[in-house]
């Protein structure tokens, strides 16, 4: 199944530290995962120096920091982003993004060897979008309708790990975002990392196995699964902004 990305582990216990519900060094490490280290290239506090991630939390609160919110645009659907240009080119181009409430920043991850960088942008901040119980409808909408195009297009006996995690939609999870998150916003980012596991293993069917009619219709029933899914992640995340 897929995982949270860079930018949404970010979000999660970036806003669980904010909300007095994780410790700064608990929290920073989870953003780090497996990765060597994390440095942020972001000028704050006269410090135009690559910083640690405890030090850029800290200047960030003090620099009026309010919580985060997640992007995880595609090119033609900007969700989680409002501008202006630049960073909504930087991140649909990364996938991803961060934008930090209360101080105009938006954060975009670069990967370099073993490490990772995070770039600073200009951000204006995002108007509230829509609200847990109705991104999970949408969710549960959009993969009743794509499960049965699925089916009806027999994908899962081309690709026996769809029939798996279509059949595991519902499966327990143990936590994917932080402490201090209200359990649906847990349920529908499990939810939502397996709609984009079926999506992806259900792309990859061999094409010579379908009609070219077939495929342009698995594709574009993948395509809105894939798009909603990534919208539920982020109302997900965004969850957890501190009140």
């Amino acid at each position: 199944m897929p995982t949270l990305t860079r930018s949404a582990r970010w979000v999660a216990w970036f806003n669980a530290w904010l909300a007095d519900t994780a410790p700064l060094e608990t929290a920073t490490d989870a953003v780090r995962g497996d990765d060597a280290a994390h440095h942020v290239l972001v000028a704050l506090d006269g410090d135009r120096s690559a910083q640690s991630l405890v030090l850029t939390w800290g200047a960030l609160r003090r620099a009026g920091a309010t919580g985060a919110t997640l992007a995880l645009p595609e090119p033609g659907d900007p969700y989680g982003l409002a501008g202006p240009a630049t960073f909504t080119a930087a991140a649909t181009d990364a996938g991803e993004a961060v934008v930090i409430d209360g101080a105009g920043i938006g954060l975009i991850p670069e990967v370099v060897g073993r490490g990772v960088f995070w770039h600073r942008y200009e951000a204006r901040p995002v108007a509230p979008g829509v609200g847990l119980g109705e991104a999970s409808r949408d969710l549960r909408t959009e993969l009743a309708v794509t499960a049965e195009a699925l089916l009806k297009l027999d994908v899962a006996r081309w690709q026996p790990e769809v029939r798996e995690a279509l059949a595991g939609i519902r499966d327990a999870t143990g936590p994917l975002l932080a402490p201090g998150y209200d359990p649906r916003a847990e349920q529908l980012a499990a939810t939502a990392l397996r709609c984009l596991a079926i999506a992806e293993l259900a792309d990859e069917v061999e094409s010579g196995a379908v009609t070219a009619w077939e495929t342009d219709t698995r594709s574009s029933h993948l395509r809105t699964l894939a798009r909603t899914a990534r919208h539920a992640l982020v109302v997900a995340a965004d969850a957890g902004r501190p009140r």
